[in-house]
């Protein structure tokens, strides 16, 4: 069994930062449950392109409120507590965070802890043995 709280998270190495967000990562690729789970924060007033080509992504909003762009689909969404998007396509993407948005994700396949976006604005995929 793994029992963690999202304190003993903070400023370690299961918290990874971008300009634009938090990640502080719950489980990983070596906790070995087959996926990751990363309590994130998207900060007020930023705008965050993302593209993940390596990884499936749910996400559920659970405070805060902003605007999904879907790029490969021209749509748009309003994102607010309570509302969940997977990203079942790869879909290349921008969210705008009108307010600091707290949002639960789960990644398939797992991350391994550091990854952040790269050029192609994507997690590259790690095996855990760099």
């Amino acid at each position: 069994m793994i029992v963690r709280s999202l304190t003993e998270l903070i400023d370690t190495d299961r918290e990874t930062k971008g300009e634009t967000w938090s990640s502080r990562r719950l489980l990983l690729k070596k906790d070995g449950m087959g996926f990751s789970l990363h309590d994130t924060l998207i900060h007020a007033g930023t705008t965050t392109e993302m593209h993940y080509k390596n990884h499936l992504e749910s996400v559920y909003c659970i405070e805060g409120k902003g605007i999904l762009k879907d790029l490969t689909n021209d749509k748009e969404y309003e994102i607010k507590a309570d509302t969940m998007y997977a990203l079942s396509g790869n879909e290349h993407h921008i969210l705008i965070a009108e307010e600091t948005m707290r949002m639960i994700c789960v990644f398939n396949p797992p991350v391994v802890g550091p990854e952040k976006h790269g050029a192609d604005l994507a997690y590259p995929l790690l095996t855990g043995e760099e």
